[in-house]
């Protein structure tokens, strides 16, 4: 299973994006609005980072709650991890749980396809293994018997 069959699956799932200069207490109230995780951060129509709440609780904290003048820039992952539609899940599944990304940007050549969540790929590879299990069981339920059974 490749990235792209997750990216199949989330074809009517908004992607909530914000601005590198953006306060980053709008991009909180946006992400606090749409119960997300998670902004992609374009710049000139390019990814530029990613903000999580990861990201935030670390600023909150750096700052001592006061977070009225910083702009997202300022606390973005501007080097997040990112994979292409032709990746393997589980080689996505490795690079997540490596560097505890919940959130991973799918590019192809330079354009932004979607994110994916670790939710998105746990999902993936429990229904994978889910279809696998009734086809094996679909497979030995249907064996044939022996006809050349030894008397």
């Amino acid at each position: 299973m490749q990235v792209s069959d997750i990216l199949k699956v989330k074809v009517n799932v908004p992607l909530y994006t914000t601005q590198p200069e953006t306060l980053l207490y709008a991009a909180i109230s946006t992400m606090a609005e749409y119960d997300v995780g998670s902004l992609v951060v374009l710049e000139y129509g390019k990814l530029a980072g990613m903000l999580t709440f990861r990201e935030i609780i670390l600023a909150v904290r750096e700052h001592a709650g006061n977070i009225g003048a910083l702009i997202v820039r300022s606390v973005m992952n501007g080097q997040p991890l990112t994979c292409r539609p032709d990746t393997n899940v589980d080689e996505v599944r490795r690079m997540m749980l490596k560097r505890h990304a919940r959130y991973m940007p799918v590019l192809e050549a330079r354009t932004l396809m979607g994110v994916i969540s670790f939710y998105d790929v746990a999902k993936a590879v429990v229904e994978a293994n889910d279809f696998e299990n009734r086809m094996l069981k679909a497979y030995i339920r249907d064996w044939p018997e022996n006809e050349n059974k030894s008397s």
